[in-house]
């Protein structure tokens, strides 16, 4: 293959290809310094007089037989640009056919990437609609005529921007987007805002129902079956206790309050932007969230304890993410069992004494993103384990692994403060106190951990793993 297109070289065309996708980074809202990017009508006109430039070459390269040649290798050239690692994952799908519809692919990038604030909308909807304008010829009053004779209605109010509540059956315009060509942008573009207010509208209800779903657990009140339940358990509890044991069991309204608190974590709405997140950064390669997160230690602001803490957490919810659907069903599944949580204790560190250097390897390897970001979060605490008992006990104990140094860290602490030796933390008093660990913190990380590492094994390591 050889380019044979006299117009202009493989090489420049290229360069253009990645100032365009320059542009389209700064579109999407910020600067290479995450600073918020201020976009004008001026400058969305110029992204797509950029984009009818790649229509109008890539169109006269594609209609000759004669430049078959220099379209594979154009399309070669631009899947190797975007298969380069530090290519923005979020333009992956650029190729030979999305630069054929360029303005197309702009407007969507703009709609599905920009945060849609009052000033960014009015600004693209200016651009837009100036752009269709202009393509009209004639008077100044027939092309706003022929502009407004291409629509039957607009919608009266449309709930587009940020944080919008508005649902879509309130905003059903009697206007039919039909059939129409790409010079159509402003039905385009209105099809595209359809799209994201069904998508920012999804998203609010979910987040409603999230919602009244966190507190529902968290204030839930008892049913029949319920208190039945618990008598019935406490008559067990009574019966264990008058045979002389010397640990009492865990009662079900305690057992009760820490699931309904752990899972409350799991369901809150801010947990859940975190896990997205998390997700979104965690997706790219080592280097780019190495990157990230190395700038987020230098930088001034984040030498503060919580900001630590918000890292912390956003890192150990990274190590979960892909399989965070199947945690939350085993936990709602858990039912309460009579336990003390001496009996916990010594299962939990069983299980990490126990397992044997081949599980430990076999377990080491499953999952490698899982490994980098345990093994830079090691780095990072560099011993302060105080961070971790700032953190809810659920996630702790179903974000780090039993094969990880920090869960040996972590297991060490609980093992000095459950048998009152010196720490320089301490979550509770009972020790002091001369009493059992039976409703503190301390009992609640281990009743998490065994939750997690003994009874939901599979769920944490794979049925293949046990």
């Amino acid at each position: 293959m050889v380019w044979n297109y006299p117009g202009i070289s493989l090489e420049e065309m290229v360069k253009l290809i990645k100032g365009f996708v320059d542009i389209l980074i700064l579109a999407s809202g910020y600067q290479s310094s995450g600073l918020l990017a201020q976009w004008d009508a001026h400058n969305i006109k110029k992204a797509f007089h950029w984009a009818s430039f790649f229509e109008n070459v890539l169109r006269q390269i594609s209609s000759s037989d004669a430049y078959q040649d220099s379209v594979k290798e154009l399309d070669v050239a631009i899947r190797e640009m975007t298969s380069n690692p530090s290519f923005p994952p979020g333009l992956a799908n650029l190729s030979y056919g999305t630069l054929n519809r360029a303005r197309n692919f702009v407007l969507a990038h703009l709609f599905h990437t920009l945060p849609l604030r009052d000033s960014h909308l009015r600004a693209f909807l200016t651009a837009i609609i100036e752009m269709d304008l202009d393509k009209h010829s004639g008077s100044e009053h027939e092309c706003l005529s022929v502009y407004l004779n291409k629509f039957n209605l607009v919608p009266e109010r449309i709930g587009l921007v940020k944080d919008s509540v508005i649902a879509v059956e309130d905003i059903t315009p009697t206007m039919k987007l039909g059939r129409f060509t790409d010079d159509d942008l402003t039905k385009f573009t209105l099809q595209e805002l359809f799209k994201r207010q069904s998508a920012v509208s999804c998203i609010s209800k979910v987040g409603t129902g999230l919602d009244i779903l966190s507190k529902a657990i968290r204030c839930c009140s008892w049913t029949d079956s319920d208190s039945s339940l618990s008598e019935e358990h406490l008559k067990h509890e009574g019966a264990q206790t008058s045979v002389g044991s010397a640990d009492q069991l865990v009662d079900f309204i305690t057992w009760h309050r820490w699931k309904s608190l752990n899972l409350s974590y799991f369901l809150h709405k801010r947990t859940v932007r975190l896990v997205s997140g998390a997700s979104m950064i965690f997706s790219a390669p080592k280097f780019k969230w190495l990157q990230i997160f190395e700038w987020l230690n230098t930088s001034a602001k984040c030498k503060e304890d919580d900001d630590l803490q918000e890292t912390i957490e956003l890192m150990l919810l990274g190590c979960i993410t892909n399989k965070w659907n199947h945690l939350i069903e085993y936990f709602m599944s858990v039912s309460y069992d009579p336990f003390t949580i001496s009996k916990l204790y010594h299962e939990v560190c069983s299980l990490f004494t126990g397992r044997s250097q081949s599980s430990h390897s076999k377990e080491e390897s499953t999952d490698s993103k899982e490994n980098a970001i345990l093994e830079y979060l090691d780095r990072l605490l560099g011993g302060q384990l105080h961070q971790l008992w700032k953190l809810s006990p659920v996630l702790v104990a179903v974000a780090i692994p039993f094969w990880s140094p920090l869960f040996r860290l972590y297991l060490s602490e609980i093992e000095s403060q459950f048998k009152g030796d010196s720490s320089v933390m301490r979550c509770c008093s009972c020790v002091l106190d001369r009493k059992e660990h039976e409703d503190c913190q301390l009992a609640e990380r281990i009743w998490c951990l065994h939750i997690f590492h003994i009874c939901g094994f599979h769920v944490m390591y794979g049925a293949n793993s046990a």
